[in-house]
């Protein structure tokens, strides 16, 4: 699916730290695309953005406001996104973003008759301002989540924590 050029693109969560699920959204005219991403896809799509933009060599302004990065409705995703590609066209001046569809096969990957159809992709096309708003909105959406481990990075829920860098031992809250 081609999306071209989106009005709008954001990525948020819904629910509580821990047990939050993920969107990426954009809207493009009358069509709104909604699709499940993983934490760690917006954090990487966050830190992606920011290091394809360093290598831009115009001034990129602010962007969309905080309060135009929220989810719309009705929130009714179309799959459950695998993979994400992003580049940026210097000829249009846009950021390319492809998301595609996660594959769920049973069996061996390489048998032939567990062949399922092609992973559907949408690919959109957005401006600097727009890429940089969704990077520090999806950074902030991912960072509201559960505390962090300093000493293995893994998340703490609130019913403690069994740290692998300390063999299984409770580590520090901070």
């Amino acid at each position: 699916m081609e999306l071209g050029p989106v009005d709008r693109i954001t990525a948020d969560a819904v629910g509580e730290p821990g047990a939050r699920t993920f969107f990426l959204q954009a809207r493009s005219g009358p069509e709104l695309v909604t699709v499940i991403v993983e934490k760690q896809q917006v954090q990487l799509l966050a830190a992606s953005i920011l290091e394809l933009l360093a290598d831009v060599p115009l001034e990129t302004g602010p962007g969309p406001e905080e309060a135009e990065m929220a989810l719309e409705e009705p929130l009714e995703p179309r799959w459950r996104a695998g993979r994400l590609s992003i580049g940026y066209d210097r000829e249009r001046d846009r950021f390319v973003l492809e998301i595609t569809e996660l594959e769920e096969r049973e069996g061996p990957q390489d048998d032939p008759s567990n062949a399922g159809p092609e992973p559907e992709t949408i690919r959109l096309w957005a401006t600097r301002e727009q890429m940089l708003a969704l990077s520090r909105h999806g950074a902030a959406v991912a960072a509201r989540g559960r505390p962090t481990c300093r000493l293995c990075g893994n998340p703490i829920d609130p019913e403690g924590h069994a740290c692998p860098a300390m063999n299984g031992h409770s580590s520090p809250r901070t």
